[in-house]
């Protein structure tokens, strides 16, 4: 299976909740940041994955971060679109 396929998939399955989304809400998690402990946290574990030091724990915690942020990427990006789409 091709890397792109889990990410196509899960924006596919979030279409739907982007036909919920009014302009506040778009714009609204268009502009979501991690805050910094959770950024922090993120740097920690990417380093010591690059150096392949992660303990499972932190392999395990790593991956939710990842997939989390796959997540709300895509909505990010819906968020975006639909704004645009509402502009024109």
């Amino acid at each position: 299976m091709p890397a792109t396929q889990p990410v196509m998939i899960l924006d596919s399955l979030l279409d739907s909740v982007s036909r919920c989304f009014t302009a506040e809400t778009a714009r609204a998690l268009a502009g979501l940041e991690a805050n910094e402990a959770v950024r922090q946290r993120i740097e920690v574990l990417a380093e010591k994955a690059n150096e392949g030091e992660l303990t499972e724990s932190e392999r395990r915690d790593y991956e939710a971060y990842v997939h989390a942020g796959n997540v709300i990427a895509i909505l990010q990006a819906k968020a975006r679109l639909h704004l645009q789409q509402s502009a024109a």
